[in-house]
């Protein structure tokens, strides 16, 4: 292995841990708590509990959670998992004539008889291969003059995936001999968790050990746990490489036999399976437990919202979602009852943008409240692109949605998550968003990073208001959650490009704000 290569991997675990080093010893359950009792900036979701909502009535509320799949069976989750009351389970009919049989707890539009999918293309990826065909036997002096626009992106997006492939492979290479030689040290140290005295004691024999031991004793002195370490950046940085390589942006890997549908018809609504929890539920299990655990009992976590009702809608692989399927689950939700939507998936291309806007219409003709991830790369989403979007083609901007950025737990130049996309213009707000613990398969719970945790934070919220205050539209409620916003009001931290810059949080977002569950009940209460 190269030198460069422990240099590059090392910049990138490094980039990795920022989230997890900063709030080493974080208090479970965070998100909930209040900044001025707790010394933690979460919402307030218990306080408002305490002295807004005790003894008053509230109303069940449907939420979908649009992701990679639920478990269903989780100890956590299993009470609040919606049941279709209309279909016959397993009978194979479609009983209530919906066009998804057996539809008894949500909806696979990944799957198909004869199982589900689990590692997809990026949009990217599945748009050369597509235009490769297209113009196959183009070159820049034969192209017609009315495909110039359509070539010309064709050769940058080539252009972008070679380049990210090659990186990938690179990347792969990189993790992968610091993995080999870690592990050599490790054997030689001879013990299952060592400590940062033990690798600095550590006596290396040649240049790879010496490179290893540097990067582990400098990363151990924020983060001691050598074990939590290895499984959750270096076993994960592994998987997430080989992924790359193998099934992102392999144009050689198509998975969409599997589904069975037409994948030239952006239209066709009737295909999959009813096996939402699929075949790696992970994330969505941790979002949904975000959104709504079981609060009456003892056991797990406690979610934001205590009478929500879920719907697991399956419409996004290892991989970029299809508009497609972004659609159909978006329609399929609003059809059965749900009011909150939340959408913890993003990426930077898309197919058929208008297919999606018709299904946000839609949805929002049926008063439901979409909540959106803003995307976890750091970006200015005012200028780089990031699907979906709550503006349309057209230019107009849908009513009832918001966008969400991530947030720590402390209230300083930190605050804002290293990782969280943000916009002056196109994110509303912010919410915690770091070392959130949540539920995940197999009755199990884990803390995870991301706009993705931010973004059920205001599901739950916007389930919380809605079932107290059940009268409340959609487009209210989006109101009363921008509005009752707490105000950030001095500088945030941000990297950008190999630099570090000071912005105000009114920069960041639309409300320069993180969202507050008490100062939203309140104002919910005289709206």
């Amino acid at each position: 292995m190269h030198n460069q290569n422990f240099k590059n991997f090392f910049a990138l675990l490094l980039i990795a841990l920022l989230p997890f080093v900063s709030v080493a010893q974080q208090k479970v359950n965070w998100q909930n708590l209040d900044l001025k009792t707790d010394s933690v900036f979460g919402i307030s979701t218990e306080k408002a509990y305490k002295e807004l909502l005790k003894g008053k009535k509230a109303v069940p509320v449907i939420v979908a959670v649009l992701d990679g799949g639920v478990d269903l069976n989780h100890e956590d989750l299993k009470t609040v998992i919606w049941n279709n009351k209309k279909e016959v389970a397993g009978n194979g009919v479609d009983d209530d004539k919906n066009g998804y049989i057996d539809d008894v707890h949500g909806w696979n539009f990944l799957g198909g008889k004869n199982g589900s999918i689990e590692f997809e293309n990026l949009e990217l990826t599945r748009l050369v291969r597509r235009d490769i065909a297209r113009f196959a036997n183009v070159t820049a002096a034969t192209v017609a003059a009315k495909d110039k626009a359509d070539y010309e992106t064709f050769i940058e997006n080539r252009a972008e995936l070679e380049k990210r492939l090659a990186t990938a492979k690179s990347d792969l290479q990189g993790i992968t001999g610091f993995k080999y030689y870690l592990d050599q040290v490790v054997k030689k140290i001879g013990k299952p968790n060592p400590t940062l005295a033990d690798f600095q004691n550590f006596k290396p024999t040649g240049q790879q050990e010496a490179g290893v031991q540097a990067a582990i004793v400098d990363i151990l002195k924020k983060e001691p746990d050598f074990n939590a370490l290895y499984e959750n950046e270096l076993v994960a940085g592994v998987k997430q490489a080989t992924e790359q390589v193998k099934y992102n942006l392999n144009l050689e890997y198509d998975p969409r036999s599997i589904v069975g549908d037409d994948q030239q018809n952006d239209a066709e609504r009737f295909y999959g399976n009813n096996d939402i929890k699929g075949p790696d539920a992970l994330h969505g299990t941790h979002v949904a437990g975000i959104i709504g655990a079981d609060r009456s009992n003892t056991i797990g976590i406690k979610g934001v919202a205590d009478h929500v009702i879920i719907i697991g809608v399956r419409n996004t692989p290892n991989g970029d979602e299809r508009d497609k399927d972004v659609a159909n689950a978006i329609r399929y939700a609003a059809d059965n009852g749900a009011k909150v939507l939340n959408m913890s998936f993003g990426k930077s291309y898309s197919w058929n943008k208008a297919v999606v806007d018709e299904a946000v219409k839609y949805a929002i003709s049926k008063d439901v409240l979409l909540v959106q991830a803003a995307g976890n790369d750091n970006h200015d989403i005012d200028i780089e692109k990031n699907y979906p979007s709550r503006k349309y083609l057209d230019g107009q901007v849908a009513s009832s949605y918001i966008v969400v950025g991530a947030s720590g737990s402390k209230d300083d130049e930190t605050l804002k998550a290293p990782f969280s996309n943000y916009g002056k213009t196109s994110v509303d707000v912010f919410a915690p968003g770091v070392r959130i613990r949540s539920t995940v398969p197999d009755n199990k719970y884990l803390e995870e990073d991301g706009t993705s945790m931010a973004a059920p934070v205001v599901t739950g919220l916007a389930a919380l208001i809605r079932s107290y205050y059940p009268k409340l539209t959609a487009v209210q409620v989006k109101d009363i959650i921008l509005k009752s916003v707490v105000k950030v009001n001095h500088p945030i931290s941000n990297m950008k490009d190999a630099d570090t810059v000071s912005l105000s949080f009114s920069d960041l977002c639309v409300t320069g704000g993180i969202v507050n569950a008490y100062n939203a009940l309140k104002l919910a209460a005289s709206y």
